[in-house]
């Protein structure tokens, strides 16, 4: 494969109208996985950025409401940025950006702390979880904790986006992101686009190969049973290999009896294509299950983690595709964005 130019050799041409707009985020608060990939990554790949007007953001700004180190921030941003091409994102055909590079979204979200209620804040199961995380540990809750859904609702809205692809835990703060553009709307005039949810209807949902009851999170303190995007391929295949199966023999998939075997099935008929269920009659041992998911993994990684290491040889071409992102970014947001800052009763720049 060639190394990349420069800087990007095109950039995305305007839709035509009628193309549904497409807004999602990814946090940069630890190593992307195999679950971030499979599960959200590669749909926006291989469908999203062909069927819409997409826009994909890194929404560093998200990383700040617990504590946090500012240089690893800082490169974790720019990882998920790299890896987001490397997985196959092209510049052509959707708008990468860094969400802090876009001033729109911390001002539009303002206005939507100004438009939401404090009960409705701390109803989400999020805050609640985290909250009471930090807490236990006997740290303090960052008022941003609190408030960071009318940020993700401004992230969505300043874009007029149509459908924000999201996981099952998300879909409660577009269902708030709606709930704030319709009072907007209702109370200061048409300015939002109501946008709707939308769950992907062929993704895996990876688990943790140490607790195949929980996600496989990326900024897990734990991380055996993790795989990680950029591991090393004996890693990967140590720990799919060490995964938690379930007791007794029998390979079947079955999410409330066998969850870990289920796991592995998922991983494997996400990675080939491929039915768990039918897939559960081809295996009679746990071991060769493990062994065939841990290589159909790595063929998946492979390509990922070559565009990865080229991409990181030429970080002028990242830093070209952000910085174009961010400018087309701009343009879409900031006439929302004023729209809305008239609409609400301020005063416009002299």
């Amino acid at each position: 494969m060639s190394s990349p130019a420069t800087t990007p050799s095109t950039t995305r041409s305007d839709t035509t109208a009628g193309t549904p707009r497409i807004f999602s985020g990814i946090k940069p608060t630890g190593h992307l996985t195999l679950g971030n990939y499979l599960g959200a990554v590669r749909q926006w790949v291989e469908t999203d950025q062909h069927r819409a007007d997409a826009l994909f953001c890194v929404v560093d700004l998200h990383a700040l409401t617990v504590d946090h180190d500012p240089a690893r921030v800082r490169r974790l941003s720019r990882q998920a940025a790299t890896l987001l091409l490397a997985a196959g994102l092209r510049p052509e055909l959707c708008t990468l950006f860094v969400q802090s590079h876009v001033d729109e979204h911390t001002r539009l979200a303002y206005l939507m702390e100004c438009t939401a209620t404090d009960g409705e804040m701390r109803r989400m199961i999020q805050y609640k979880e985290k909250a009471a995380r930090e807490r236990a540990t006997g740290g303090s809750v960052r008022l941003s904790l609190l408030t960071y859904p009318v940020l993700m609702a401004a992230d969505i809205l300043a874009y007029r986006a149509d459908e924000v692809p999201v996981g099952d835990d998300q879909a409660q703060h577009v269902e708030l992101t709606r709930d704030l553009a319709e009072r907007f709307n209702q109370r200061y005039g048409h300015t939002f686009t109501i946008p709707r949810a939308v769950l992907p209807a062929a993704a895996a949902r990876v688990m943790d190969l140490q607790d195949p009851t929980a996600k496989m999170g990326k900024s897990h303190a734990e991380t055996s049973g993790i795989v990680y995007l950029l591991d090393e391929p004996d890693s990967v295949r140590r720990k799919i290999m060490r995964a938690v199966t379930d007791s007794g023999s029998k390979v079947a998939h079955d999410r409330d009896e066998q969850p870990g075997v289920t796991n592995l099935l998922e991983i494997l008929g996400a990675c080939t294509s491929r039915k768990p269920v039918e897939l559960a009659e081809q295996y009679s041992s746990y071991g060769a299950l493990k062994k065939d998911t841990a290589e159909a993994v790595l063929e998946v990684l492979r390509p990922v983690r070559e565009r990865h290491a080229e991409l990181c040889a030429d970080p002028g071409y990242v830093d070209g595709v952000l910085r174009a992102g961010a400018q087309r970014a701009r343009g879409l947001a900031r006439p929302t964005v004023d729209a809305a800052y008239r609409a609400i009763g301020l005063l416009p720049p002299a």
